[in-house]
């Protein structure tokens, strides 16, 4: 068995324009100050890291990890979420999820398409300059429109978007693998990955590629009444990445899963401060050890209610107190009689 490390906490949420969340530097040593060990890095953002220069010279991913151990602070991976998602838009969702991409390619897709992808595998070379195994990506969406089946979808929709999907991130986890990173896709609703079932179709299709992983995040499933705990069980050998991310579905006679139309604070399923949603998270930390998952457990804060800083916070204190420092002997060695083989067949009477 392992002992998860952690905690850590995705940046993403946390970056801004201003003091101390507008550099590397500052960010790092706040991260610290809260009672993290490490940071998940958003590669979008160039107020934190420039990745065209970390895909390209050790020199300067040597002086970015370096200064985060300045800090008290190691680089856990880099995420991609960002552009990942443009690898895969459906049209409708043009305009959405258009400012995502750099300016010279808004407005069209065919370019925004082929930025990302660059974008991706310069995060996953990047990756391999910092010494990291894993990266966090969305898949993007070319079915996603279709989820619910009204009008009836025809015959071999889905089936085509999978197809494409694969088709289009092929070449990128083979450059994953040329790198030895894992892409771990975030599984998400809006993503055409959102379940076990989306996953393990597109798998399929990939023809089951080593560097296709997941990143589990069991707020998600319990906004789709999804056994979580069971997923771990079941994808334990796909699960390298880990979003410490609590959530509640509180279901009324007026409300259910499609909630999402109404403002957050508002929906049957919210995401929420770590320890003031519904997750058992102990049960959670005890499947991750117990299936010697080896990565980070990094925290992700999203909450409708309570301050980002005050959840960062508490999110530190919460994973060190749920992380399990695993026993490297069995509870019962007391009661070792010593054995052979001999004495093995005596008391089996053979």
């Amino acid at each position: 068995m392992k002992t998860i490390k952690g905690p850590a906490l995705f940046l993403a949420q946390f970056a801004g324009d201003a003091a101390p969340f507008n550099s590397w530097d500052s960010i790092t040593k706040w991260a610290a100050d809260c009672g993290y060990k490490g940071v998940q890095v958003p590669s979008w953002d160039g107020r934190l890291i420039d990745l065209d220069k970390a895909a390209e010279s050790q020199t300067y991913c040597d002086d970015f990890k370096g200064q985060a151990a300045a800090n008290g602070i190691e680089v856990t991976e880099l995420s991609t979420h960002l552009q990942g998602q443009l690898v895969a838009v459906h049209p409708a969702y043009d305009a959405g999820f258009d400012g995502f991409a750099a300016p010279g390619v808004r407005g069209n897709p065919k370019a925004r398409q082929e930025w990302a992808v660059d974008q991706v595998k310069k995060a996953l070379k990047a990756s391999n300059r910092l010494g990291l195994n894993a990266m966090a990506s969305f898949s993007g969406a070319l079915a996603w429109p279709y989820l619910y089946p009204w009008p009836q979808r025809p015959a071999g929709l889905i089936e085509t978007a999978f197809d494409e999907l694969a088709k289009r991130w092929l070449p990128i986890l083979n450059v994953a693998e040329e790198n030895g990173v894992d892409i771990c896709y975030e599984i998400h609703p809006g993503e055409d990955l959102f379940d076990g079932t989306t996953f393990e179709m597109f798998l399929d299709r990939v023809k089951g590629h080593k560097r296709a992983n997941m990143l589990y995040d069991p707020s998600h499933y319990v906004l789709q009444c999804l056994d979580y705990l069971d997923h771990i069980d079941i994808y334990k050998d796909r699960i390298k990445m880990f979003h410490v991310k609590d959530a509640e579905f509180n279901p009324t006679g007026r409300q259910g899963v499609y909630s999402g139309y109404a403002p957050w604070v508002d929906r049957a399923g919210r995401f929420r401060s770590l320890g003031d949603g519904q997750v058992d998270f102990s049960a959670i930390f005890s499947k991750m050890a117990a299936n010697d998952f080896a990565g980070w457990a990094v925290v992700e804060w999203e909450c409708c209610l309570k301050h980002p800083e005050d959840g960062a916070r508490e999110g530190a204190e919460f994973v060190k107190n749920h992380i399990i420092r695993v026993t490297e002997k069995a509870f019962d060695d007391f009661a070792d009689g010593g054995t052979d083989q001999a004495a093995n067949r005596r008391m089996l009477g053979l």
